[in-house]
């Protein structure tokens, strides 16, 4: 089975688990999660977070999007365009925000962001231990983070979202480190 073949099978699993994943446990998960992020910004004291807003069955990290808004962080996030590309819009709000392509949302009325990140927070379908992830196929992220080579990468996901092997290709790009609800070390 080719690499690509390979990443159909394992995204279609990893969307099947997802889906029937008991809504209480994710809950707990994505709070977890939320947590986990947060003491590294406070640790790191990283200002400036790029992080995607959460879609159907991916890691809800909303309460800490609030919490970075409330903190006075800058907050970016995507909106999804053509030809695998994104455009980074200030969020100021989660109130003001509208309906994008796939559907994603993203900030209403923002300003593009052109700077550089402390940290992006990248969601993604399955991890593995050398830290590459499998996204949804797109490749939007791929050709993002090799912008951003000296932002710390962060891909978040659930415990059974980590494999022991993605499928690579040569333009897939390895994350500084993945956290699960069950990593609690830094």
């Amino acid at each position: 089975m080719s690499t690509v073949e390979q990443k159909k099978v394992l995204r279609k699993h990893m969307l099947a688990q997802r889906a029937e994943l008991d809504p209480r446990q994710k809950k707990a998960w994505d709070q977890a999660i939320c947590d986990m992020l947060w003491d590294m910004l406070s640790e790191r004291e990283w200002a400036t977070i790029h992080c995607y807003l959460p879609m159907r069955t991916e890691v809800d990290i909303v309460p800490l999007i609030r919490q970075m808004l409330a903190a006075g962080l800058t907050v970016v996030t995507p909106k999804t365009l053509p030809d695998r590309k994104l455009q980074h819009l200030v969020l100021r709000s989660l109130d003001e925000l509208e309906w994008g392509v796939f559907g994603t949302s993203h900030p209403a009325m923002a300003r593009t962001f052109s700077g550089n990140y402390d940290l992006i927070i990248v969601p993604g379908l399955a991890f593995d231990k050398a830290n590459y992830r499998l996204g949804y196929g797109g490749g939007y992220y791929d050709a993002f983070l090799l912008q951003h080579p000296d932002a710390y990468k962060a891909g978040i996901g659930y415990p059974f979202q980590l494999v022991n092997k993605v499928p690579v290709e040569e333009h897939d790009v390895a994350l500084n480190q993945v956290l699960s609800a069950t990593d609690m070390s830094d």
